[in-house]
């Protein structure tokens, strides 16, 4: 493979600073460099497509220009056009890491994959899997079942494990189950943390039969705060997503070292910020409940000595 330096991961847009507002460190200073700038550039990828996926690029116009796509933001399709852009500038990262005569990609924050291609043995697959939830949230925008939700999150969120598993080269199947199930119970905490952004965007990610159980409407929903049926709902929610990053976090005690310290703080910003819901008193349309970062802390120490 060809070992090429990708240009600094620097967007222009404040892309890579949206990492401070995460409910975890994305690239903690406890990492050796290499691997913090491997998971800045995994970081950078996601929150690339997820801004183009949301219309929430600070400058989109410069940005198809990059890639070559036609229209401007108001145009319908725009969005899908930026995120078909960014798959054929991914398309481009790893023809590059593969042959340094190949074009590069267009894109800062996809130049910056290439070196982790390069060192790393990662497919395409979990890149696309991230490009492919956007395009879903682009004419999905209610989920039927729980199951529904989770298949959602295979594509939105545990690809993002795979990728760290794989810099790490701790990649096994084993690994990877347990990685799945934290990082869709990161996911769902999120979308509980995001009701009232969510549905200002049009989508709702609480399960539609849930809704029902619970007798929630849209209209409570987009109440200033939550009534007693919300709150109900969003508590059943957490129970959710406390399952499944209590099904996940003995992937910290299959690894060591530093590793098991990053795992550790990504699960423990997950329960942090259960907690922080918690202490909101469900209501999760009054406040964007925030993880307390001395609890953060706290819980990542205790599961980096129990390994779960």
């Amino acid at each position: 493979m060809a070992s090429r330096q990708a240009d600094g991961p620097t967007d222009g847009g404040g892309t890579l600073g949206k990492a401070d507002l995460e409910n975890f460190p994305v690239a903690p200073g406890f990492l050796p460099a290499a691997w913090r700038a491997d998971l800045m550039a995994i970081y950078g990828f996601a929150r690339l497509v997820d801004d183009a996926g949301d219309g929430d690029l600070a400058e989109p116009e410069r940005v198809a220009g990059l890639l070559g796509v036609a229209g401007a933001p108001a145009d319908q399709g725009f969005r899908l056009a930026l995120l078909d852009g960014l798959e054929q500038d991914l398309d481009r990262a790893f023809g590059a890491a593969l042959d340094p005569a190949a074009e590069s990609p267009r894109h800062p924050l996809m130049r910056a994959l290439v070196p982790l291609i390069d060192r790393h043995p990662v497919t395409p697959e979990p890149f696309r899997r991230l490009i492919e939830a956007n395009r879903v949230d682009q004419t999905t925008t209610r989920y039927a079942t729980y199951g529904d939700l989770i298949d959602y999150c295979t594509l939105s969120a545990d690809p993002v494990g795979r990728l760290v598993l794989a810099v790490a080269g701790y990649g096994t199947p084993e690994r990877i189950t347990l990685s799945d199930a934290v990082c869709s119970g990161l996911q769902v905490v999120e979308h509980l943390q995001d009701v009232a952004e969510d549905l200002g965007r049009g989508r709702i990610y609480l399960p539609q039969e849930d809704l029902e159980r619970f007798g929630v409407t849209e209209a409570d929903l987009a109440a200033p705060s939550a009534d007693p049926n919300v709150r109900e709902l969003v508590a059943f929610e957490v129970d959710r997503a406390r399952t499944l990053l209590d099904r996940g976090a003995p992937l910290v005690g299959t690894v060591r070292g530093r590793l098991r310290l990053l795992l550790a703080g990504f699960t423990a910003g997950g329960y942090a910020a259960l907690s922080a819901v918690e202490a909101a008193g469900y209501d999760v349309l009054a406040v964007q409940a925030k993880p307390d970062k001395r609890r953060l802390a706290l819980k990542a120490a205790a599961i980096f000595a129990k390994g779960r």
